[in-house]
């Protein structure tokens, strides 16, 4: 059995889900903050558990040639990023692994990850930005696996707006005396502040709020518009809610506008606060494209989206499809949806306001027979009620789109049971230097 605070000789043989190195010291699998496959080094001891340890590397006897001096001055103490003590090569074969393990392990399949799309540029990718502010007016992101803010003035993957807007409430905060929320107590007002930046660098941005109004709103829209020039509307969310939720209940405008447009695979977005949009655009399209591929489509097909959010890949795939139905939860999203199809002058979809596994299970009662079915599920992925549903509506193809590589590993052997099996799959990197994935899999009929 492993002892805490002791060092033990040894390599560093891959990752685990979130980036950190494995190691196997005395037959037990230790978990080790900033190692890097193939290192020989000693490892402190953290923590022990009954099956296996945490620990960090106290020093190198061989680092890899793929280590490098992270470029961040506060990747040691925010949990933001995972993967900066590495270069991006390497991060690319750990994150092209990880999807292929899990549709191996988890999923039970023996399809072959065909390659891992990378960002021609990992920094400042970010289009949607969420900062919690912590009681003492800290305006950053949470130390790894607490809910200790970090606070953070200039971060490498977000927006230069974004940071410039996290400085504006600073400013606010420390001007007017306003309370922040403490989680403990509920007490407190601002939440969080959350930035969504478009393509041409315009920027709306909303205070999430334990109330329903703050002091001296007006100075503090003055105050947004002198950092952030380029912004096109200040919104506040009301959430009182206890815990660390995140968006709001209700909405209302300060000033300005509570929508922004953004520019996506030649089409035109109009996104409200909690709308869902892919974070890194130009990734984005590259997932896109890949879906419309698996989903073969001659322009005779019907497709059916679940999850469509502000309807993006729903209108995507219509220029290439018959028709495409899109369904989505959250009303401003459909709200939205059904706008950006208007804007771009696409007839061919409808859009329905529902929870998915009711959604699906309507569409296979009425004996609807899409020839695809496309899901982007959050990252819990899909209830087994969803897969049900869309299975027993025997589409020739589904394509699913996952954030979460357990969780789609999970559901492709679920699909496995009612006979539809992987037969490709693409991992594409929309989050650099972070531990998270997003792949794409085509599945159909043995």
């Amino acid at each position: 059995m492993l002892k805490k605070n002791q060092v033990y000789s040894a390599v560093i043989e891959g990752y685990s889900s979130e980036g950190l190195g494995i190691a196997r010291i005395d037959g037990q699998v230790v978990f080790v903050h900033n190692a890097v496959r193939g290192e020989q080094c000693d490892v402190l001891i953290l923590k022990v558990l009954k099956n296996t340890a945490f620990g960090k590397v106290a020093s190198l006897m061989e680092p890899s040639p793929h280590r490098v001096e992270p470029d961040c001055p506060y990747y040691a103490r925010c949990g933001g990023c995972d993967f900066r003590h590495m270069d991006y090569e390497e991060e690319l074969w750990a994150k092209r692994r990880r999807v292929q393990d899990a549709l191996t392990r988890l999923g039970g399949s023996d399809v072959t990850v065909e390659e891992i799309l990378g960002a021609a540029e990992p920094l400042r990718y970010r289009n949607k930005s969420q900062y919690p502010i912590a009681p003492d007016g800290a305006v950053g992101f949470y130390r790894a696996r607490t809910h200790q803010v970090t606070d953070v003035t200039h971060c490498l993957i977000q927006k230069p707006q974004a940071d410039a807007a996290a400085e504006a409430v600073r400013q606010y905060i420390r001007r007017f005396g306003v309370s922040c929320y403490d989680e403990g107590t509920g007490s407190g007002l601002l939440r969080h502040l959350y930035v969504r930046t478009n393509a041409a660098g315009e920027s709306l941005i909303c205070l999430l709020v334990n109330g329903g109004k703050l002091p001296h709103e007006a100075e503090l829209v003055d105050i947004i518009q002198k950092h952030v020039p380029k912004a096109v509307g200040v919104v506040l969310g009301v959430n009182t809610r206890l815990g660390n939720t995140i968006l709001g209940e209700e909405y209302r405008t300060l000033w300005g506008a509570d929508t922004i447009t953004d520019t996506l695979c030649g089409l035109t977005f109009r996104l409200s606060v909690p709308s869902f949009y892919q974070v890194n655009r130009d990734q984005a399209e590259r997932l896109y494209e890949k879906a419309v591929e698996f989903a073969g489509l001659t322009g005779q097909e019907t497709v059916l989206d679940l999850y469509c959010g502000a309807g993006t890949i729903t209108q995507v795939m219509a220029r290439h499809a018959k028709e495409v139905i899109g369904a989505e939860i959250v009303p401003e999203a459909i709200a939205d949806a059904e706008e950006n199809a208007r804007r771009n002058g696409i007839d061919n979809v409808r859009f329905f306001c529902g929870d998915a596994s009711a959604v699906a299970a309507d569409f296979a009662e009425k004996n609807l027979r899409p020839d695809v079915i496309c899901v982007d599920p959050p990252r819990k992925g899909l209830a087994p009620e969803v897969v049900a549903a869309a299975a027993s509506m025997e589409p020739k193809r589904i394509v699913y789109v996952s954030c979460d590589p357990a969780t789609l590993g999970r559901d492709v052997k679920r699909f496995a049971e009612f006979g539809y099996f992987a037969h490709r799959a693409v991992a594409v990197d929309l989050f650099p230097r972070t531990a998270h994935v997003e792949s794409v899999v085509l599945m159909s009929r043995a």
